[in-house]
């Protein structure tokens, strides 16, 4: 009962890349980086399993971005011409590489940290991807929109990268991942897309896995664009409550969304029904770290709407941009706060 996850990512040693970025510079080269991310790697694995989480994840340590991490090894994408774009409805500006050609894989994407992961841990494995609507809301389109409807080339364009997600995804359930996430904070922003065409492409990323899938959705990494987006929102977030109709139709088994320290109405995730429910109980936009109590608090309002069976205590979203140290301690929290919870409501 409640067991524990991370959304996805934790921040990166100050020897691997820079600190408290979200778009951070490695800080080494060809081999010496490639051993950099894999120490990195297996620090996090053992941070997570010291802590008591249940669900351990690679902590994202071998991608600079969450998004970019895959993209750089999709042929049809220009990264030496970036550019920049607002992206999550102009939200911030952000550098970004441009689709010029037919997109297809280079080969395998995760092969390497996700069968370092799976080497190392006995833990039920999670890996995360960015969901086909985020990719395409983080590019720009210089071909699948070229000559046609923007809008119809934009949905042309999440197909494609649905497809090669779905290839990655196939594999990575090969390498023994237990949970393959796709992370969509773009269906928290265009929320009739992502009603209408966001869940049929990520089912198309998801299809043929017989593993656990799982969609992430939140309001954002705890940085000030994200956080001065939130202050804009008024006193209640109904954002889910145009996407989890349709994510309750649809084939994806687990949902993660943000909960504690939001205005999300907790009766958004009764619109989830036989849905296991990530529920955020860890605030990524503040350094304070949260108490059982708090968390145990947390467990016990979505209690209200998730049966107990299928509840999951987890981060509201990435920890990347954070302090390490703090990280660290919030980690500890969470799993902390589930044993308080199981002891509550058993």
């Amino acid at each position: 009962m409640f067991s524990t996850a991370i959304a996805g990512s934790l921040p990166k040693p100050e020897w691997l890349a820079e600190t408290n970025k979200l778009w951070p510079k490695w800080q080494a080269e060809g081999d010496a980086l490639l051993r950099a991310k894999a120490d990195a790697t297996l620090l996090w694995i053992k941070a997570q399993e010291d802590a008591g989480l249940d669900v351990i994840g690679d902590g994202e340590q071998s991608r600079q971005h969450f998004v970019h991490g895959f993209l750089e090894q999709v042929e049809g994408i220009d990264f030496e011409n970036k550019v920049t774009m607002g992206i999550r409805n102009n939200r911030y500006d952000a550098q970004v590489p441009q689709v010029i050609a037919p997109l297809r894989l280079k080969g395998r994407v995760h092969a390497f940290e996700a069968q370092l992961a799976r080497a190392h841990t006995k833990k039920k494995l999670k890996f995360t991807m960015p969901g086909p609507m985020t990719i395409v809301d983080t590019v720009a389109d210089h071909f699948y929109g070229k000559g046609k409807d923007p809008v119809q080339g934009r949905i042309d364009m999440a197909f494609a990268f649905a497809d090669l997600l779905n290839q990655e995804a196939l594999a990575l359930q090969a390498d023994g991942v237990d949970i393959i996430q796709f992370d969509e904070p773009a269906f928290n922003v265009y929320l009739d897309e992502a009603a209408d065409w966001g869940v049929k492409a990520l089912e198309r990323a998801a299809q043929g896995l017989t593993c656990t899938t799982a969609v992430h959705i939140c309001y954002g990494y705890g940085i000030e664009a994200n956080n001065t987006w939130k202050k804009t929102l008024g006193d209640e977030w109904r954002q889910y409550e145009k996407v989890f109709p349709a994510l309750a139709k649809s084939s994806i088994k687990q949902v993660s969304l943000e909960c504690y320290h939001s205005h999300v109405p907790p009766e958004m995730m009764a619109l989830l029904k036989d849905k296991d429910v990530m529920v955020g109980v860890i605030d990524v936009a503040s350094e304070e770290i949260e108490t059982p109590e708090q968390i145990a608090d947390t467990i016990g309002k979505a209690l209200q709407f998730v049966p107990k069976h299928r509840l999951i205590a987890c981060t509201n979203c990435g920890l990347a941009p954070m302090g390490r140290d703090v990280a660290m301690k919030k980690l500890q929290a969470l799993a902390d706060g589930a044993a308080l919870a199981r002891l509550r409501y058993a």
